[in-house]
């Protein structure tokens, strides 16, 4: 399975590794003896239908003059790929040196031309244009594209006002609610389909702002930066991506909610690019077994806040006296389930905000106070004698040579031991620890050299059955959890969730 863009870019799209079947399994009939003198819960009572099915002809009348198509002739280093380029319905690669064009869709959203779309429908465009519902076909001008929402905003001079439709607030949006989709599927050119919200904040992986609408309305490759309408005739959403076996609607489909959509469109409109504000934190997931490990007061799973891993130096985290190991649980009072909630949060506040987070820093709870920073652009020696072996984790370590450091690509600025061996079976091993790994901290206290690595690992077993390591590996630090009581689990693998870039 997979999740991929709708634009025929066939490249786009995280690859999943499958997905889980749940299968109900019988239990005890009601009235069962050994619960003959427990209340039981009434079952759900049928009700009627409020309701026959919507008629959408009104809806799709009134705006359909709004949607348009937009055709992208991409670059020519953006169209070379190994054996031709994939050709935009899913036949044999386009040889090099023909011109491609990739299709998508757009609205508009303001009567003098400006068009919203998404980002992956025209970032590697040499020239856009744009047709209108009465077949109309004009140049368009890229205005502004934001990476990390995947959105961009076009704009045409049609030489007279154009029709246009609202952005509504996807907030009031309700599961089970009927939605139409409207697009350019597959070059067709206007498409309409129909279906339901399936759920709300899908997180799919394709960045660190996921707040996804889930929808069954089948969209295709093509339907890409096309409106998602409610039965009033706003947009609530922006359809953007499906998951799909092979690479056509199995009624699972994604689109941007408008509420980001507003907020980003605004700045894009305004001043071509997208201001974020930035804290300089990497943070991950705190699982059961981290928070044994940094024995946290237990919380329920949806406000368990984000792990700090890292501390981007002379950051306003930094100089706010946040460290790795702190986990926030609230920022302005709202709190935190995830990593996702505190990039959302805090790219949702400005430059010079003030952001009061609520943190458990060293088994403390207390409230920190953040001057928030602009969000950057977008962005040896083997076992031996000396390496020390911690039998109860499973790990030697080494020093960090000059080869090691040059080998490895690790900063100059980087202390800690060097994983040098990984006994296999290990709670180490189990853990997801492997050779080459920097230990650079155990919970939230800093190590520089295999014998004070070792010395605090001991220290941290000795009073909890999990030990917590920071680890660093591929330009990234994470905390892996080493559960010695289970022979170790619940780790991140050494990579973490980027928090708010």
């Amino acid at each position: 399975m997979r999740i991929s863009r709708l634009a025929p870019r066939g490249t786009r799209g995280a690859l999943l590794a499958g997905l889980l079947s749940t299968t109900a399994l019988a239990g005890f009939a009601a009235g069962h003896a050994g619960w003959a003198d427990t209340p039981q819960p009434a079952p759900i009572q049928p009700a009627a239908p409020a309701q026959t099915l919507p008629d959408f002809t009104g809806l799709v009348g009134r705006v359909r003059p709004a949607v348009v198509s937009v055709t992208s002739e991409l670059k020519a280093e953006a169209a070379s790929d190994e054996g031709g380029t994939p050709s935009p319905f899913g036949g044999p690669p386009v040889p090099h040196g023909h011109a491609v064009e990739a299709r998508g869709s757009g609205f508009i959203i303001d009567p003098d031309g400006v068009i919203v779309t998404n980002n992956h429908v025209v970032k590697d465009a040499k020239s856009v244009s744009v047709t209108l519902d009465d077949g109309t076909e004009l140049p368009a001008r890229i205005v502004g594209r934001d990476e990390r929402t995947d959105l961009a905003v076009l704009r045409v001079d049609a030489g007279h006002k154009l029709p246009y439709v609202q952005l509504g607030d996807s907030r009031d949006v309700k599961v089970g609610e009927w939605v139409v989709a409207m697009g350019n599927p597959f070059g067709l050119g206007g498409t309409v389909t129909a279906g339901i919200v399936s759920a709300r904040g899908r997180d799919i992986g394709s960045g660190p702002y996921d707040d996804f609408l889930q929808i069954d309305a089948p969209i295709n490759r093509g339907n890409s930066g096309g409106p998602l309408f409610t039965q009033d005739g706003r947009v609530v959403g922006v359809n953007t991506a499906i998951l799909s076996p092979s690479g056509g609607s199995i009624g699972i489909g994604f689109a941007i909610p408008s509420d980001m959509v507003k907020t980003v469109v605004a700045q894009l409109e305004a001043s071509g690019h997208v201001t974020r504000g930035y804290l300089g934190v990497q943070a991950q997931m705190v699982s059961p077994q981290m928070a044994s490990a940094l024995n946290l007061p237990k919380r329920n799973p949806a406000q368990a806040g984000a792990l700090v891993a890292e501390v981007e130096p002379d950051s306003p985290a930094a100089r706010a006296g946040l460290k790795a190991g702190d986990v926030i649980t609230a920022v302005d009072g709202k709190t935190i389930g995830n990593p996702r909630d505190l990039a959302l949060d805090i790219a949702g506040d400005k430059p010079g905000d003030q952001a009061k987070l609520d943190v458990l820093q060293d088994g403390e709870a207390k409230t920190v106070t953040v001057s928030l920073a602009s969000l950057p652009a977008d962005e040896g020696s083997g076992p031996g004698a000396a390496a020390d072996q911690h039998e109860s984790v499973g790990l030697a370590l080494a020093p960090i040579s000059p080869e090691m450091r040059s080998q490895l690509d690790l900063p100059e600025h980087l202390k800690g031991a060097a994983v040098a061996e990984v006994k296999p079976g290990s709670p180490a091993d189990r853990a997801g620890l492997q050779q080459g790994d920097v230990i650079v901290g155990v919970g939230s206290q800093p190590v520089a050299s295999p014998e004070q690595a070792v010395r605090v690992i001991r220290q941290a077993a000795h009073k909890n059955h999990a030990v917590a390591l920071r680890v660093f590996r591929d330009g990234h630090t994470a905390f892996v959890a080493i559960d010695l009581a289970r022979g170790g689990n619940g780790g991140s693998g050494g990579n973490s969730d980027s928090g708010n870039g």
